[in-house]
This record gives structure tokens, C-alpha cells and sequence, in this order.
């Protein structure tokens, strides 16, 4: 069983308990006053005393796509083998189930693509977003379905 003296933190290394007498001195290590020296007493990151801080003086340029962009999701034949049985409909819904893909939040896009690592050797319907070419012509020489939905 564990006892408390036993445990160790995340980090492995044990945290430093200054200012308990000893060779650091009365000022522990942080030097003298100034508001680092205070208990509670840190400094955002990137916060230059009240001067008008690095990042908001230079100027924004350019484009950015990043409220727009559409995550994709992939999905390997070798895992669709593996998970499911012969014949099965294949879904997002049915990959997000058995732990193939993550769910995301209800405001975010996100596609599913299969990627064809090695032959299938079931029959599956597998309907999402889109496939490779391999994985395509796997899908359908095992005589099962690849459906691409349509984009939204």
C-alpha cells in the first residue's frame, strides 16, 4: 500500500521548500523586495510593466484560415478489419462508437477520410467523407460499398 512519505510528483523531482532556515537566508532565493519577491507576486507572460507589451506593437498582417479550417479524421482499413464483422453499414457514428475516431464539439467541422494500408478482407458498407484511391479500390474488391458523403 502507499503510504504519503512514499509518493513522488509527475515530475520526479521533489519541490524546493525555501525559506525554512538553512543557507538560502531570509530572502530565499528571490532576492530583495519588487513584487517577484512577494508570495503570490507573478508576472503574466509577456507583460513589460505597463510599457505597451511586444506582441500588440507590431502589426498584424496577413490571412489567416484558422476559423475556417476542417479537421480531418483518418481511418485505417487495418482498423475497420480489425473492429468490425463482415457485411457491417459503417458510419461516423459507428466509427466514433467503437473508439476509431474522437468525438469533437458540436461547433466544430471535421471530415473522415479511409486511408488504405493493406487489403480489407471483409464485405463492409462504409459511408463517409472520402477515401484514397487504395483504399477505394480494397473497399470495393472485396465486394463491398465506398460512399462518399457530400460536403456540406
Amino acid at each position: 500500500m502507499l503510504a504519503l512519505h512514499e509518493m513522488i510528483p509527475a515530475s520526479g523531482k521533489k519541490k524546493k521548500r525555501v525559506g525554512r532556515g538553512g543557507s538560502r537566508g531570509g530572502t530565499s532565493g528571490r532576492g530583495h523586495k519588487g513584487q517577484k519577491a512577494r508570495s503570490g507576486g507573478n508576472v503574466a507572460v509577456g507583460f513589460e510593466g505597463g510599457q505597451m507589451p511586444l506582441y500588440r506593437r507590431l502589426p498584424k498582417r496577413g490571412f489567416t484560415n484558422a476559423r475556417f479550417q476542417v479537421e480531418t479524421q483518418i481511418v485505417n482499413l487495418s482498423d475497420l478489419d480489425r473492429v468490425f464483422s463482415d457485411g457491417e453499414k459503417i458510419s461516423r457514428q459507428e466509427l466514433i462508437e467503437k473508439g476509431l475516431i474522437k468525438r469533437l464539439k458540436a461547433n466544430q467541422s471535421y471530415r473522415v477520410k479511409v486511408l488504405g494500408n493493406q487489403s480489407l478482407s471483409k464485405k463492409l458498407e462504409i459511408h463517409v467523407d472520402a477515401f484514397s484511391k487504395s483504399a477505394r479500390a480494397s473497399i470495393e474488391n472485396g465486394g463491398g460499398q465506398a460512399v462518399a458523403n457530400k460536403e456540406k
